[in-house]
């Protein structure tokens, strides 16, 4: 029995000063990692910030590009036809949005769900303008319908609230 607390008396203090150690020791390494990661993040925001500034600013003017306005201005030819304007304002939307595909890894889901929204809207809107029109008719009646139709969209209008959602997230960032 005398030996038995003659080694607890040994072994008592022996494992106080090992657990103390022990949980000064794994405080002390937590935090240098935990300072190391926040370290990483920072150095890796210096590379990820301006390629997500300038996917923001990529993606505010493909929402200006792909407006009605825009894209009227860019892509109507004297002589088109209801068909040919229909078309090529379909493909310049199409095409100015499958440019900027890339942005995505940079922004949101939501954004990029906004943003893709906003593209199929317009798109419907085209589509629905050009449906009660002969195709051979002159492009000035679907000119008259979108143009009547951005007015009464107003700033309801899709790209309009993706550029407002592009706008708020990049300001997150600061």
């Amino acid at each position: 029995m005398e030996s038995f607390l003659e080694i607890l008396k040994y072994t008592i203090p022996g494992l106080i000063v090992f657990a103390t150690a022990y949980f000064l020791l794994k405080m002390f390494l937590d935090d240098r990692q935990l300072l190391f990661q926040q370290q990483m993040r920072a150095e890796g925001m210096k590379t990820t910030l301006p390629i997500r500034l300038q996917a923001y600013e990529r993606l505010s003017l493909l929402c200006e590009r792909a407006s009605l306005q825009n894209t009227l201005l860019r892509i109507r030819m004297p002589e088109m036809t209801v068909s040919t304007l229909r078309a090529s304002l379909m493909l310049a939307i199409s095409q100015e949005f499958e440019h900027n595909l890339s942005q995505q890894v940079y922004v949101s889901n939501t954004l990029w769900q906004i943003i893709t929204l906003a593209k199929d809207e317009t798109l419907a809107v085209i589509s629905q303008a050009a449906e009660g029109l002969d195709p051979k008719d002159s492009d000035e009646r679907l000119v008259e319908k979108l143009l009547y139709v951005v007015d009464l969209q107003g700033a309801n209008d899709p790209l309009h609230r993706a550029l407002i959602a592009i706008r708020t997230e990049a300001g997150q960032l600061f």
